[in-house]
């Protein structure tokens, strides 16, 4: 899992740069919501031979279809994230700086890898 934090107003087009960034192993599926729905990030990951199952925005022009039974499988990310934010301090953000919430985020993820290998 990679993590990286923006200011609360920055659109997900800037945050996904920060994340896809071309140092980490290849996805073979990427799965998002309406918010990176662009030209710009589907012809990246086309680039890198990853499928991308992106619903499109109500005003796109060109019509882009979605495997539904693939986009599914986006629960499981959203899940995830309720998990992490089950932890308080991340879900309030106490923390001042963005190297110790980083952190706390990485703790809390390891915890719930670990709760999950023993289940």
């Amino acid at each position: 899992m990679r993590t990286e934090i923006t200011p609360g107003q920055t659109s997900d087009y800037l945050g996904f740069d920060l994340v896809m960034v071309d140092n980490l192993p290849c996805p073979r599926v990427l799965l998002a919501d309406r918010g990176y729905d662009a030209d710009r990030m589907r012809k990246k990951m086309d680039a890198r031979d990853v499928l991308t199952q992106i619903p499109m925005r109500k005003s796109r022009k060109m019509r882009v279809g979605v495997d539904h039974s693939l986009y599914r499988l986006r629960n499981l990310v959203e899940r995830c994230f309720n998990k992490l934010k089950n932890a308080r301090r991340v879900a309030t953000r106490y923390d001042k700086t963005a190297e110790s919430f980083l952190g706390f985020i990485d703790i809390t993820s390891i915890r719930l890898w670990f709760r999950h290998l023993s289940t």
